[in-house]
C-alpha cells in the first residue's frame, strides 16, 4: 500500500488512527487504508492476481495475516 495519495496531515497520525474503508459497492480511492473484513468478506483466504502472478493472503488462526506466491 502506498501513502503517498493520503493528504500530509494522515501521514503524521499511526495507522490506527487513519480512516478505514467501510464496505460498499465502489472501490476505495488510492491510498485509502481497506478493512480485512471488507477483503476477505468472511473467507480465510482472498486470492490476489498481481502482475500475472497469482498470491494468497491468508488469515491465521491468530488473527495475523500471511501472504505467499
Amino acid at each position: 500500500m502506498t501513502t503517498a495519495s493520503l493528504p500530509p496531515e494522515d501521514l503524521t497520525r499511526p495507522a490506527s488512527a487513519r480512516p478505514v474503508a467501510e464496505p460498499r459497492d465502489a472501490a476505495p480511492r488510492p491510498g485509502e487504508p481497506i478493512a480485512s473484513e471488507t477483503l476477505f468478506a468472511g473467507a480465510r483466504e482472498v486470492q490476489i492476481l498481481h502482475r500475472g502472478s497469482l498470491y494468497r493472503l491468508k488469515q491465521t488462526a491468530l488473527g495475523k495475516l500471511i501472504l505467499t506466491k
